[in-house]
């Protein structure tokens, strides 16, 4: 993975069209290292986690060209890759795997991103009807050592529908429900990176197991 943070690296000094395109080859090379990776953990995580298809790793990675029409940052490239393993691909809106590789900036992450109104709904209504639950799934030693969540789109108040006196509102407030891990990018050039990773993404599957609980009820609706 050493030559895709080089990459980026270079692509944060000279975000500009004209050093990529006499760079495309480059890019073409590590986007395809990132999608064997991406193809190698879609296999290791079918093995733990059973809503895991087989999936085309091209549905998984992200483009690597920013939208800026409607942003005031005009550079046209991200300095980043990055891969959600998930049912459905990245726009599957189930909970996943994500593998985020950034200078400075890498991490794991899982569970949902900024599900759609309906979801987050059923989400917080599954926490609120089984909280003991969710309480024992946060607070088990081997997530709480690892994982956050994802915390700053975190409502001021109670979200509508749910009592401002319930004990643990907390645990309601959030937006996104999504464990995160970040990891030096000296770690990127480990041997065994792969399985360090993928030792992580096991340690999610009880929080994924219990979103999809939640959201497999608005699929009944």
């Amino acid at each position: 993975m050493e030559e895709i943070l080089n990459f980026l690296k270079s692509l944060e000094a000279n975000n500009n069209r004209e050093w990529f395109e006499q760079n495309r080859n480059l890019y073409l090379k590590t986007k395809e290292q990132f999608l064997r990776i991406t193809e190698l953990l879609i296999n290791e995580i079918r093995s733990f986690d059973r809503q895991i298809p087989y999936l085309n790793p091209k549905g998984c990675m992200f483009r690597i060209f920013r939208d800026v029409r409607f942003s005031k940052d005009k550079r046209p490239y991200k300095t980043n890759y990055g891969s959600y393993i998930t049912k459905g691909g990245r726009k599957g809106g189930n909970p996943g795997y994500y593998l985020h590789i950034q200078p400075g900036g890498c991490f794991l992450g899982g569970g949902i991103y900024m599900p759609p109104p309906e979801k987050l709904k059923a989400i917080r209504q599954h926490i609120f009807d089984n909280t003991a639950e969710f309480i024992e799934i946060l607070e088990a030693d081997s997530f709480k050592k690892n994982f956050t969540l994802y915390a700053e789109d975190k409502l001021k108040t109670a979200p509508k529908g749910f009592p401002k006196d319930f004990e643990h509102i907390e645990l309601l407030r959030y937006k996104s429900y999504s464990p995160l891990m970040n990891f030096s990018e000296l770690k990127l050039s480990e041997s065994n990176i792969i399985d360090f990773i993928v030792t992580k993404f096991r340690l999610m599957v009880p929080f994924n197991e219990f979103l999809y609980e939640a959201i497999e009820t608005v699929a009944e609706d």
